[in-house]
């Protein structure tokens, strides 16, 4: 029969060759996303437009109900970036005139101000969240679904038919061409990452993707 004193010597040696065992198993990589399965790394990256800042886009449609489903999470994360962040949303419509006038929806919201408020809405409408689907993508049924979420028509409609709108939604089919987009939702991180809601693991777990995606993008970035 041992004596407690052995058993005490026996309990600390196994200790300490566990201890010593675990600093030599090798460490999970800190982001926790693999290449080729939670994102994939560009072949050919894209210049930004944000300067200094590390460039998040998001490409969508409002016609898309997988973006309609990945709207609130990235409305909620879009809340609290960091200062070295800039995020924009990139309308696309793979050539369908359908969603080409949901772009220009987009765009018109955003010079009126009211983008942020009227994305969610569009979104509900669209999808029959209201209890049916509204045809946003018809210019009388937009308009008159603006007037009556309290948009001014006549602002709606010179804003929806202006050269800056239109712009705008051509220079989203130039992005959209450079990044190769097949599919949307889609999020690149500066120029060079991208996932999605099939990749990263859901709609709820892409905010975190992203976020560990702009870590790594900040890391890559040279020291200034």
């Amino acid at each position: 029969m041992r004596s407690i004193p052995d058993l005490a010597r026996r309990a600390a040696t196994a200790f300490g060759l566990a201890l010593v065992a675990a600093l030599f198993v090798p460490a999970a990589p800190a982001q926790g996303l693999q290449e080729g399965k939670q994102y994939q790394r560009l072949a050919q990256p894209v210049p930004v437009e944000s300067g200094k800042k590390i460039e998040v886009l998001e490409f969508f449609s409002y016609g898309c109900p997988h973006c309609a489903d990945l709207d609130p999470e990235l409305q909620a994360w879009s809340k609290k970036l960091p200062a070295d962040v800039e995020f924009k949303r990139i309308p696309i419509d793979f050539g369908r005139e359908q969603w080409a006038n949901l772009a220009k929806i987009y765009y018109t919201f955003e010079a009126m101000g009211v983008e942020a408020r009227m994305t969610p809405e569009a979104f509900s409408a669209l999808h029959g969240r209201q209890g049916s689907a509204v045809r946003l993508d018809q210019e009388k049924v937009f308009f008159e679904w603006a007037a009556a979420k309290g948009l001014d028509r006549k602002k709606v409609e010179e804003t929806y038919g202006s050269f800056g709108v239109s712009s705008k939604a051509n220079r989203a089919r130039q992005i959209a061409k450079a990044y190769n987009v097949q599919s949307v939702p889609m999020v690149v991180v500066d120029g060079k990452f991208a996932t999605s809601p099939d990749k990263a693991g859901g709609h709820a777990a892409t905010p975190v993707a992203v976020d560990q995606l702009i870590a790594k993008a900040r890391s890559e970035r040279p020291k200034t």
